[in-house]
């Protein structure tokens, strides 16, 4: 679970309502920073600032977002134009394009450096002046360089609060259990599975009520273990319930959905939970 940083005092409470939903469902994913940079067209820094009240995500971020975290658009995007109106004029949402042009601009300013050297030298001078200097010089340059990058990241690593933490490796395992609490996996451990018709007329095994959340391979929680045991009331051969989404869990999955005619992913979103629970 993401250990966010606090929000700035002066966002309006409309922003701010709008920000702590957007993080309440990408830690609800499991996502992070960089996975859901790659799910989606906004780099990671773009979230970092949208996440953190900086800057204010545009309607097509919002959709990227719920469309990766397996969420609703319209309620997002509704909260969404909430907050826009609160945030001030276009004028600040053009700073944010300002940014992310910044940013651009720091990455070909990157590119234009690597190829040439460094610092604007040309590509042929500087190897001129390389071949000057002694190689003694050289290897004590080189050290004392990795020292400084060594002692810098030792001094920053203890500060970072999202995916650098670390917290991060600890993967999400979701919402807790009203009576188990939270889920914590433990090898050869093996869940009872009782799966009963509720009152509304869906199939339950009692450890997760969900209908919409995102669950794939390598996922380890309470809806996992749920999944798991819909998927052996129906059937399908994937040993026992253990709360682990593994390779035989997702095979599982992939056979139940080409039974149901829907998307065959091996993930478990709203419309395989359909399947699993009518």
């Amino acid at each position: 679970m993401s250990r966010w940083k606090e929000l700035p005092d002066s966002l309006d409470p409309r922003v701010r309502q709008f920000v702590v939903q957007l993080r309440r469902i990408k830690d609800h994913s499991g996502l992070g920073l960089a996975t859901l940079a790659a799910r989606t067209a906004y780099s990671r820094s773009s979230w970092d600032r949208y996440l953190n009240g900086k800057a204010l995500p545009p309607a097509e971020a919002v959709e990227a977002l719920a469309r990766a975290c397996a969420a609703d658009p319209a309620r997002l995007l509704a909260q969404r134009e909430v907050a826009a109106e609160a945030w001030g004029t276009t004028g600040q949402e053009s700073g944010q394009e300002s940014e992310q042009e910044t940013d651009q601009e720091i990455d070909q300013e990157t590119d234009r450096e690597e190829r040439s050297g460094e610092s604007g030298v040309e590509p042929r001078a500087a190897a001129g002046r390389l071949r000057r200097v002694p190689w003694v010089a050289v290897v004590v340059s080189s050290l004392t360089t990795a020292a400084v990058i060594l002692g810098a990241l030792v001094l920053i690593a203890p500060w970072e609060d999202d995916e650098g933490s670390a917290d991060a490796d600890k993967p999400y395992t979701g919402e807790p259990h009203p009576e188990y609490g939270e889920f914590t996996y433990e090898p050869g451990k093996r869940y009872d599975c009782e799966v009963r018709r509720d009152d509304d007329g869906r199939l339950y095994a009692g450890y997760s009520r969900t209908r919409t959340e995102l669950i794939e391979r390598l996922s380890t929680r309470w809806s996992v273990v749920e999944a798991q045991c819909l998927l052996l009331y129906r059937g399908q051969n994937l040993g026992v319930a253990d709360g682990a989404f593994g390779n035989a869990t997702e095979r599982a999955v992939k056979r139940i959905q080409d039974q149901g005619n829907i998307a065959v992913d091996g993930k478990v979103g709203p419309d395989t939970w359909k399947v699993l629970r009518k």
